[in-house]
């Protein structure tokens, strides 16, 4: 009888863990949780603060006496793992040792060492990465008290916790040094234009170009906000949404391989024989730049899970990567970018960039290698799908089925070829 190890149990553990009880119906599983609620998505924490989701909703799989029963696990909820020893796992309880261990302990938010921080008193400073985080925001917005914030992070994350002030009647100040909305994923006049449609319709402002230097008390409990432009802007709440990092302190780099991740092949093995890694702690292949790097996704996490408890089971599965792709709506708005937005090429559009559907994609060498899609989502799963076709060598051309489509959303012939490299 094998005995498997699945450290952090979020989309990546849970999925490795089902795939493993699908092929060894007799295993033991032990699962390692440093809290007690069942998976759920980070990324729908801030639908959960804003009231657009219930509680319930968090959790795509059920609760944790579901899940245990149906796939006969022994969930060990509250338990840090402390190191991770070749197969050996090191907690304060003791030391356990198993045939296969899978690390799947996601990524945390990154706070970066702020003069002034600890300073601030605490029910004043948020992030939003864990369901605690979204609880603890929804509590402060929901009494009503706070008229002034300052969100810090021009992310997609940071976005949703700006519409979640504007909708609640708080005056919101969105600050970064990037010098655009989206920088990670969007065209520089993509994210002018978000913020200039932004700013028309909600009570928000957005300041770019300058980063938090350092904080201080305000009169009446509230944070001061020093920028590095010299600016100081004076909040009730202040919400972090710099970014996040692989949560990988339990591996020791001298026995696995790590970059900003824990790296794998693409069967999501390590350098360590018998230790498997996936989701957001982890480096996959990007099949665009053939290089690893954390694709932070769920869909990508959920892929790499099933792979890794296959093969920890001892099958033959591979996940050969992902690209670099961000979905989201807010403020009634659809982004969607697609490959890496820093590579230069022929630039073709197709639509208004003030309005309605816009897009603009850049093709480098004859191939497709960035889009950005404003307000239409649908078309969004069929060139991501004809993207990694293209980079995986599979198809030059958009299939006839989803070339239909895009017509039928409104774009032209002549547009759908450029996209496959046919410039005219």
């Amino acid at each position: 009888m094998l005995k498997y190890a699945v450290i952090g149990f979020g989309c990546a553990g849970y999925h490795a863990a089902k795939a493993i009880r699908f092929v060894d119906a007799s295993a033991v599983i032990d699962v390692y949780s440093d809290h007690h609620f069942p998976p759920y998505n980070p990324m729908l924490t801030t639908y959960y603060a804003s009231d657009r989701l219930p509680y319930e909703g968090m959790f795509p799989f059920g609760d944790l006496d579901t899940i245990r029963a149906q796939l006969d696990l022994n969930i060990l909820s509250d338990v840090m793992v402390r190191r991770v020893d070749g197969r050996r796992v090191v907690t304060d309880q003791g030391t356990r040792e198993y045939d296969r261990v899978l690390i799947s302990t996601g990524a945390y938010a990154f706070v970066p060492p702020v003069k002034g921080l600890e300073t601030i008193p605490e029910e004043r400073v948020f992030c939003m990465r864990t369901l605690k985080d979204s609880q603890r925001l929804r509590e402060a917005v929901s009494t009503g008290k706070h008229r002034t914030a300052v969100v810090v992070g021009a992310s997609m994350v940071g976005i949703k916790v700006v519409e979640h002030f504007a909708n609640a009647g708080i005056a919101t100040k969105l600050v970064d040094m990037a010098p655009y909305l989206f920088p990670l994923a969007a065209y520089p006049e993509v994210g002018d234009e978000l913020r200039r449609r932004i700013e028309s319709i909600k009570p928000v402002k957005m300041l770019f170009g300058a980063g938090l230097n350092s904080l201080s008390p305000a009169d009446g409990g509230g944070v001061q906000v020093h920028l590095s432009d010299g600016s100081v802007e004076q909040a009730d709440l202040l919400v972090l949404c710099i970014g996040t990092r692989a949560a990988t302190s339990l591996v020791d780099p001298a026995q696995i391989r790590v970059g900003r991740g824990i790296v794998v092949n693409t069967r999501m093995e390590t350098s360590c024989p018998g230790v498997y890694a996936a989701g957001d702690c982890c480096e996959g292949l990007n099949l665009q730049s053939d290089e690893t790097q954390i694709i932070g996704l769920w869909a990508n996490a959920a892929k790499q899970g099933r792979t890794a408890g296959a093969n920890m089971a001892g099958g033959d599965a591979v996940h050969y990567g992902n690209i670099l792709h961000n979905i989201t709506h807010f403020m009634d708005i659809d982004f969607i970018g697609l490959g890496d937005n820093r590579l230069m090429g022929e630039v073709v559009e197709f639509g208004s960039l003030n309005h309605g559907l816009y897009i603009k994609a850049v093709v480098k060498d004859g191939r497709l290698a960035g889009v950005n899609i404003l307000d239409n989502y649908r078309i969004s799963g069929m060139l991501k799908n004809y993207f990694v076709r293209l980079l995986e060598g599979r198809t030059s051309e958009i299939v006839s089925l989803q070339r239909g489509i895009l017509q039928k959303e409104g774009l032209t012939q002549r547009f759908i070829n450029e996209l496959e490299g046919r410039l005219i």
